[in-house]
């Protein structure tokens, strides 16, 4: 029995490995929130992206001249729009504003829409150049 008195006591598992098991943990934690929030910021932009007026805008914006001349060709839109868009079957509404970008210059699209029986009414639709500020109104354009 004395000699179980003077052999020293063994550490357990955590004692010998709380120093590298707890940032770990917190890390892996942190990791596994930003990859949540990263999942669902990219859904909700997926879909956003692929809206019908959002498709419209950006597709407006590359066929017309003078923005291709401001801005250059290829035209690609930004990762972050903003705005928000709210479609319930056949009617919906849109108010969002999508950076895009070419080789020459940057913009930014401003769209309202509303969408009733299943069609989209645009009542504002226009890009403005970031470089000189100029507002291309491309509702009118469409309509003359």
């Amino acid at each position: 029995m004395a000699n179980d008195l003077n052999q020293p006591q063994v550490p357990n598992w955590w004692s010998r490995n709380w120093k590298w098991v707890v940032p770990v943990a917190i890390l892996t934690s942190m990791a596994l929130v930003a990859g949540f929030v990263f999942a669902i910021m990219s859904a909700i932009l997926g879909v956003l992206k692929s809206s019908d007026a959002y498709q419209y805008a950006l597709s407006s914006a590359r066929e017309n001249p003078a923005i291709t001349s401001a801005l250059g060709t290829p035209i690609k839109d930004g990762f972050f729009p903003s705005g928000n868009i709210n479609v319930s079957g056949p009617s919906g509404e849109a108010k969002l504003a999508i950076p895009i970008s070419g080789p020459k210059g940057e913009g930014t699209i401003y769209l309202e829409a509303r969408k009733s029986a299943g069609e989209w009414s645009y009542f504002v639709l226009v890009v403005q150049i970031e470089q000189t500020k100029q507002r291309i109104n491309l509702l009118e354009l469409k309509k003359g």
